[in-house]
């Protein structure tokens, strides 16, 4: 069980280093979506940045060993050092999450549901929606079969377009920022638009680190700012953590 503590607010866990920058960005964004004056007012945060894990896409298509119980053991880490609640900041890790959900009774908060829910809550009317995300989340069908349960179709890179995302992808883990990168990931995007979405879901956390709201020409929901902005309302105490049943500051 997650030790004893007296903060109001919740711990939380965060698996990461999936990969490091994306993790970064997220803190970044937890940051920004605190509402502080004081140094006591942000969030505890546990973060594991176990970049270490084997490659998430190679698993999933069937060449490579699985990263589940690697982030097994992080679920099981950051709940023994007091975590609250979880939470991933990687979209196509979360093909693992009934591995995290196995090892531990803390509740995990989903990028993919906060991501489809906040698309619901700020698009209600989109009935296609793009999904710029890599091959193992979209070989997962994670956002495919999010959306479908919305009544929404997802509108996915083709092949030869999911080649070029995923040396985009290769080239930001790298470190590489420049205008090419930008208006290559931009040019992705757009064909999605062009296809027919109304909005466009950055369905992999490497995805923001080139673009913002602003750059398309069409609303871009970012995935991992979402789950920032929910995991402070969730710690908060301003939302109820999905599945969670008793809080930290309701332990007897």
């Amino acid at each position: 069980m997650p030790a004893e503590h007296s903060e109001q607010d919740l711990t939380v866990g965060v698996i990461g280093g999936l990969g490091p920058e994306a993790t970064l960005d997220f803190f970044a964004k937890v940051l920004a979506h605190t509402p502080a004056r004081t140094d006591q007012d942000h969030l505890r945060l546990l973060i594991d940045n176990n970049p270490k894990a084997p490659d998430r896409h190679a698993a999933i298509t069937g060449t490579g060993d699985s990263p589940g119980p690697v982030l097994a053991e992080s679920a099981r880490k950051l709940a023994e050092a007091g975590a609250d609640f979880l939470v991933m900041p990687c979209n196509t890790a979360h093909a693992f999450a009934p591995d995290i959900r196995a090892a531990v009774t803390l509740p995990f908060v989903d990028i993919i549901e906060e991501a489809c829910d906040a698309l619901t809550r700020r698009r209600p009317e989109s009935r296609k929606i793009g999904v710029l995300a890599a091959l193992g989340c979209l070989e997962a069908e994670l956002y495919e079969t999010a959306l479908s349960c919305r009544g929404i179709e997802a509108i996915t890179p083709e092949e030869g377009d999911l080649t070029a995302f995923m040396d985009l992808l290769y080239a930001i883990k790298a470190g590489r920022r420049d205008e090419g990168i930008r208006d290559g990931m931009r040019g992705l995007a757009e064909k999605l638009i062009g296809r027919g979405a109304e909005a466009v879901i950055a369905g992999c956390t490497e995805v923001p680190l080139v673009l913002g709201e602003g750059d398309l020409s069409c609303p871009l929901i970012d995935s991992t700012d979402v789950l920032a902005e929910r995991t402070v309302r969730y710690a908060k105490h301003e939302l109820p953590v999905p599945g969670s049943v008793i809080l930290a500051n309701d332990r007897s």
